[in-house]
């Protein structure tokens, strides 16, 4: 009989990237490109980007702990 442990400490559970590209399409919706993670000013972020249907790409950042939206802004030049 096997016992799984979760090996991750509390402090660090967050929430999945599908869970954060699910929020950003409730936002912006449309394709789903590329979703990163990354730290800003010391908060764990999901960067979600997303291409809408008038061919405009926008950067979403959700917070990796709460799933609150952090900030949208569209992207000129994707980097």
């Amino acid at each position: 009989m096997f016992s799984i442990v979760n090996p991750m400490p509390l402090y660090s559970q967050r929430i999945t990237p599908q869970q954060a590209i699910q929020i950003s399409l409730q936002r912006i919706p449309g394709q789903v490109l590329h979703v990163d993670m990354d730290m800003d000013n010391g908060t764990l972020v999901y960067e979600v980007f997303i291409l809408t249907s008038q061919n405009r790409i926008y950067e979403v950042e959700v917070n990796a702990k709460t799933g609150i939206i952090r900030k949208i802004e569209e992207e000129n030049d994707f980097d």
